[in-house]
């Protein structure tokens, strides 16, 4: 608990697992974040809906903001780390970069710092979620897929439950 980033990889695992963390994941991919987009709705959905993939600047937020290594500060913030991948399998398939912040609504945070600084960190891409079956294809052909993102038996049986048996995913 003492070493910062081993105490950030082993709260970036326990995440990946899905235990309640603080923290918040990005991926380098955008086609990582397409596929965690689409993964949430249903096969075969046809409604109005939409799925958003947002686009964080990284590199003028490192830029910008000093960035702490403990999660637990006294004043707000949003750091960025890139945790090494310690037992944990799911962080280099994902391209992940983790954002450790200490606030509530990170979304109006990071607006709040765009007002301030006159510089664009968040932007949002929706696309309509009735694209789902053409995306997860489109991106099961360049190899993201659950069994991909999820190494081990949880992800293969998840993406053979979805080739194999679409009425139950």
């Amino acid at each position: 608990l003492e070493v910062p980033e081993q105490n950030g990889a082993f709260f970036n695992l326990r995440q990946h697992h899905g235990y309640p963390t603080p923290l918040l994941d990005w991926s380098f991919s955008p086609y990582v974040a397409a596929f965690f987009a689409f993964r949430g709705v249903p096969i075969g959905f046809s409604g109005d809906g939409v799925v958003r993939v947002f686009m964080f600047n990284s590199y003028e937020w490192l830029r910008a903001f000093p960035q702490i290594n403990i999660l637990d500060p006294v004043f707000l913030h949003l750091s960025i780390s890139e945790f090494v991948a310690i037992s944990n399998p799911r962080l280099v398939p994902q391209q992940a970069v983790t954002t450790a912040p200490n606030i509530d609504d990170i979304e109006e945070y990071i607006m709040e710092k765009e007002r301030e600084s006159g510089t664009k960190y968040l932007e949002a891409i929706d696309v309509p979620a009735k694209w789902r079956e053409t995306a997860m294809g489109d991106l099961r052909y360049m190899g993201i897929t659950a069994g991909s993102m999820f190494p081990g038996i949880e992800g293969i049986c998840e993406e053979l439950r979805e080739q194999n048996f679409p009425s139950c995913s």
